[in-house]
């Protein structure tokens, strides 16, 4: 489908919870050549915010596939829960409609590696397919990705992201009962706040680890039947090693990525990047150094960023515009959501099985191990009423 240069975007929000009500306000005039037009949720309540919320010209619809026919948009933004990203995409594809999904592409890599199979096929009639992964436009991590892939760095050795600042309450998981469960959600930590840095670890190095060794603890510090404490070992094809670290139930937290190479290490934290740039290379420093107790001299190099934090959400929704409208590179492509969410299921299976997991994981193992835990759920969630959370700040 091409779409004339000139033209507007119109896009239809599909699931106007946390996320949805947010790219909402954000697409009536913040964004050039986008205009809102429709919205669809199956609650009657974020239909009714959406009367008194929205343009009276934006159309309602309780039925997302009555959206997708109305004639009312060229694009759709799904921002349902994860189980349903797969679906509502391959749906919208057969529909014409240009796509973006919110994190993560889906809960397992069988699902989203259809619908990216799907989302080739659509490519080839010009339909563009984005992923909310907002934090490929800070330039923090687009910097850091630059010194990788440039070679500043030199082999990657080790990489170790310890991101424990995602402390959320058990209110948090009381405002709704799909929350945190296996059914509704399909995990916890991994699904819900991690996508991002699962995403940056392996788009900023441009590795993927070979096998996973990891140690969940499920409803640890919280009242939830999934996991809310990881870490996580894997290893590299390249004799690299790389540890994660996570958890909602710590206060104060750490956001600490550090990845060590053979010309120094880059550490990233509190909005700064530090390269402590070796003057001799290690590999060259050993092999030639004669004095024992030695090391190579070190420089502590702050890293010059661009100030601020990127467009983040609206710059995300500004390129996948341009894309459709002028071809612009995508930032964060929707295919590639697969790669953190295979991170996230190796996690989850290793865990289950107690054991290492080589990649790329064995799909259908993963999906029976998932169902038997929905099947076998006896978890009951009390939840008060149902609550759409103010989403500004978390990332």
């Amino acid at each position: 489908m091409e779409t004339s240069i000139g033209k507007k975007v119109r896009f239809g929000i599909i699931g106007i919870g946390n996320m949805g009500s947010s790219h909402a306000e954000s697409l009536i005039g913040n964004i050039a050549g986008a205009t809102l037009t429709a919205v669809s949720d199956v609650r009657q309540e974020r239909l009714d915010w959406a009367a008194g919320a929205l343009p009276e010209s934006v159309k309602r619809y309780a039925d997302p596939k009555e959206l997708m026919r109305s004639g009312e948009v060229d694009a759709v933004l799904i921002a349902t829960p994860h189980y349903d990203h797969p679906t509502l995409a391959m749906e919208a594809f057969q529909y014409g409609l240009h796509v973006l999904i919110e994190k993560p592409a889906g809960v397992y890599t069988k699902a989203v590696r259809q619908m990216n199979e799907a989302a080739a096929k659509a490519a080839e009639s010009g339909l563009v397919f984005g992923i909310m992964y907002n934090q490929r436009t800070n330039p923090l991590y687009r910097k850091l990705r630059d010194l990788i892939q440039s070679g500043e760095l030199g082999e990657i050795r080790r990489t170790n992201w310890i991101i424990t600042n995602w402390y959320r309450s058990q209110s948090y998981y009381d405002s709704g009962g799909w929350r945190a469960t296996w059914e509704g959600e399909g995990g916890g930590v991994l699904l819900n706040q991690d996508p991002h840095q699962l995403d940056l670890w392996q788009w900023t190095t441009g590795m993927m680890p070979k096998r996973v060794r990891a140690f969940c603890s499920f409803g640890k510090t919280r009242n939830i039947e999934v996991e809310d404490d990881v870490t996580a070992y894997v290893e590299y094809e390249n004799g690299a090693t790389g540890l994660f670290v996570t958890t909602v139930g710590e206060a104060p937290g750490t956001n600490r990525f550090e990845i060590s190479g053979d010309n120094g290490k880059i550490v990233v934290e509190d909005d700064t990047l530090t390269f402590w740039r070796l003057r001799t290379p290690e590999p060259e420093f050993n092999a030639t150094y004669k004095g024992g107790f030695g090391q190579p001299e070190c420089w502590k190099c702050e890293i010059p960023v661009e100030s601020g934090s990127g467009g983040q959400h609206e710059g995300i929704l500004r390129n996948f515009t341009n894309a459709i409208l002028h071809r612009e590179p995508l930032i964060a492509p929707g295919e590639e959501g697969i790669h953190g969410l295979t991170l996230s299921n190796a996690m989850h299976l290793s865990s289950w099985t107690d054991g290492w997991v080589e990649l790329p994981i064995d799909e259908d193992a993963y999906l029976e191990k998932l169902n038997e835990r929905i099947k076998q759920s006896t978890f009951v969630k009390k939840t008060g009423t149902e609550a759409t959370l103010n989403v500004s700040g978390t990332h």
